[in-house]
C-alpha cells in the first residue's frame, strides 16, 4: 500500500531486451522505490547501468517486462491508449540532448505550444500568451518564439526543452541527464533554474545523472544503480556522508574535493562493468568489489535497512 503523500510507487519493475541469437539484456532488473510529492529523487550510476531505461519504462515510453508503476494511486501500466494519453499531461520529461529533442523545422513558439494543442489546453490566443509566459519563466525573451532551435546555444535550447516540459503543468518531471551535454559554466545556471521551477511550481522530480556532485546539489534522496538494480537508496545526506555499499563508496571517492584538508582516498575499481547479457552470478558487483567474499559470488544480496526509523537507508550488500 502506498502512503498518502506518495506520488509515484515503482514495484519490481523490469525491462528485458531480446538480443540476436536468443540472448537477453536485463537493462532494469527488479527496481522498487516510492517517491513522495514535491520530492526530488536522484538516480545515479555509471553509463549503461539502466538509469535512462528505468525512466522511460516508468513513463511507458518503453513497455515493461514485468512490475507495477502507480502514479497518484493509478496503475499506469494498466491504462489504455486514451487514458494513458490523458495521464501524460501530468508526466513530462526533459531529455539529455536539447538539440536532438527539438524539431529543427519548427519555430520555438510552435514547439512549446504543441503539447498544449495535443491536450486541448486553452484557445489559440491563450496558448500564444502561455508560450510567452513560459519563455520568460525559463529566462528567455518572448520574442524567441519566432526563432528556430539552431539559432540558440545549448543552454538556451535546454531552457526551451524545460519550458515545453512544464507547459502542461505536470506533477512529475523526469530530467534525464539534463546538464551533461552542457558546458560546466552553463550547468550551474540550468541547475539553478530547475531548483527555482521546482519550488515555484511544486514539482516532483526524478533527476538522472552520472555526476554525483550534481545529484548532491539537487536531490532529496538518492538511488544508486548498478547493472539494472538499485544497490543503495536513502536520504542524500546519509548516502553521501555514510555510504554503505562499496560501489557507492567508490563513486563518492571520485568526486573532486576543492578543499585539500577534506580530500578522501580514491577507490579505483578494477575491471569493467560486466556484460548485461551475461551478468555474473550472485551479487552483480562482486567481480569489481574490493570487499567481496565467497557468499557474494553465489547469492544475490537482499535489501537491508541501515537507517533509523522514518529515514530508511536501504543497501543490497552481504556486508550487512
Amino acid at each position: 500500500m502506498s502512503a498518502p503523500d506518495d506520488l509515484l510507487v515503482v514495484d519490481d519493475l523490469a525491462k528485458v531486451f531480446p538480443v540476436k541469437g536468443g540472448g537477453q539484456v536485463h537493462a532494469v532488473d527488479g527496481v522498487s522505490f516510492r517517491q513522495r510529492r514535491q520530492e526530488t529523487i536522484g538516480i545515479v550510476g555509471e553509463s549503461g547501468c539502466g538509469k535512462s531505461t528505468l525512466a522511460r519504462t516508468i513513463l511507458r515510453l518503453l513497455p515493461p517486462t514485468r512490475g507495477r508503476v502507480t502514479f497518484a494511486g493509478e496503475d499506469l501500466l494498466a491504462l489504455g491508449p486514451r487514458a494513458l494519453r490523458a495521464a501524460r499531461r501530468r508526466l513530462q520529461i526533459v531529455f539529455q540532448d536539447p538539440f536532438a529533442s527539438l524539431d529543427p523545422r519548427m519555430r520555438i513558439g510552435a514547439l512549446i505550444e504543441e503539447p498544449l494543442i495535443i491536450h486541448g489546453i486553452g484557445s489559440r490566443p491563450d496558448r500564444r500568451a502561455r508560450v510567452g509566459e513560459l519563455l520568460q519563466l525559463v529566462g528567455l525573451p518572448a520574442e524567441a518564439a519566432a526563432r528556430y532551435p539552431h539559432e540558440f546555444s545549448g543552454g538556451q535550447r535546454q531552457r526551451i526543452g524545460i519550458a515545453r516540459a512544464i507547459a502542461t503543468e505536470p506533477e512529475l518531471l523526469v530530467l534525464d541527464e539534463p546538464v551533461s551535454a552542457l558546458d560546466v559554466s552553463i550547468q550551474s545556471q540550468i541547475l539553478n533554474l530547475i531548483m527555482d521551477l521546482r519550488a515555484r511550481l511544486q514539482l516532483t522530480c526524478l533527476f538522472i545523472s552520472h555526476d554525483l556532485a550534481v545529484i548532491r546539489t539537487i536531490a532529496d534522496r538518492v538511488a544508486v544503480m548498478y547493472l539494472g538494480r538499485i544497490v543503495e537508496f536513502g536520504d542524500a545526506g546519509a548516502v553521501f556522508e555514510h555510504p554503505a555499499h562499496p560501489y557507492t563508496e567508490a563513486l563518492i571517492s571520485a568526486i573532486p574535493q576543492p578543499d585539500p584538508a577534506r580530500r578522501r582516498a580514491r577507490i579505483v575499481l578494477s575491471g569493467d562493468v560486466p556484460n548485461p547479457e551475461q551478468p555474473p552470478p550472485g551479487c552483480p558487483f562482486h567481480p569489481r568489489c574490493p570487499k567481496a567474499f565467497d557468499r557474494c559470488r553465489v547469492e544475490v544480496p537482499a535489501e537491508r535497512n541501515m537507517g533509523p526509523a522514518g529515514a530508511p537507508h536501504l543497501v543490497a550488500c552481504h556486508l550487512y
